[in-house]
């Protein structure tokens, strides 16, 4: 009888230990592919490549990327740029291949910020497919920024 309580309750734990392994590695997993899809940080050469060229394009915006994005013109010392800041990290996650998210550090580039006429951060930069571009200044609540990136840029 002892022989088959120790026997059962070795199995058990055996299940417990494999429980928690599995769930464990399904954590890893979706870490994975939540760290893939983050936020990109631009400097002004990655933006003249990836986004537009407006040195060489000064009167038309022709926008470069093969999905649409939202740029996001921030400092480090911006309040209301922090609080949304992990907003825009579990967008990318959550948008995932649909669009980009892209940050530009103002005081880091401050002459792309002055192109774009950025005078209060955050300021939000919705770049659709095809169209012209539409800014929002201020902190947003998730539910606003989902809102724009559904309608703006993935015209749902």
């Amino acid at each position: 009888m002892k022989k088959t309580v120790i026997a059962l309750l070795l199995v058990g734990l055996g299940f417990t230990v494999c429980n928690v392994q599995a769930s464990e590695n399904k954590k890893n997993t979706n870490q994975k592919k939540e760290d893939t899809m983050k936020t990109i940080q631009l400097t002004k050469a990655d933006f003249l490549s990836k986004v537009a060229n407006y040195e060489s394009n000064p009167t038309e915006w022709k926008y470069l990327g093969d999905k649409p994005a939202v740029i996001d013109f921030y400092a480090s010392w911006c309040g209301p740029c922090k609080m949304i800041a992990p907003i825009l990290e579990e967008l990318a996650a959550e948008y995932g291949d649909d669009i980009y998210i892209y940050k530009i550090d103002t005081e880091k580039e401050q002459e792309l910020a002055a192109a774009f006429g950025i005078r209060s951060i955050p300021t939000l930069l919705f770049v659709p497919m095809e169209g012209t571009p539409q800014m929002a200044q201020g902190a947003m609540p998730k539910s606003s920024l989902k809102e724009a990136i559904d309608k703006v840029l993935l015209n749902k």
